[in-house]
């Protein structure tokens, strides 16, 4: 498994599509929308096509779309 960390390089400019990304000009990373993280591009699992964001984890999707997990 791949480990994102905290890398320096150059930022990938993408469009993320629904199954896929084109690379629009090539990088190392793209910034994650929630938490300013860069993300390798190796690592990058969860992105949202309408907004054309990436995002870290799945937590920072949820919160980026403003779910709350149910209370009990």
């Amino acid at each position: 498994m791949l480990k994102r960390s905290e890398q320096s390089g150059k930022r990938a400019r993408v469009r993320f599509q629904d199954a896929d990304l084109e690379i629009l000009a090539p990088g190392d990373f793209v910034v994650c929308a929630v938490t300013g993280r860069q993300i390798p591009l190796s690592a990058l699992r969860y992105w949202n096509v309408e907004r054309q964001e990436a995002y870290w984890d799945a937590a920072a999707a949820r919160q980026r779309m403003g779910y709350k997990a149910p209370t009990a």
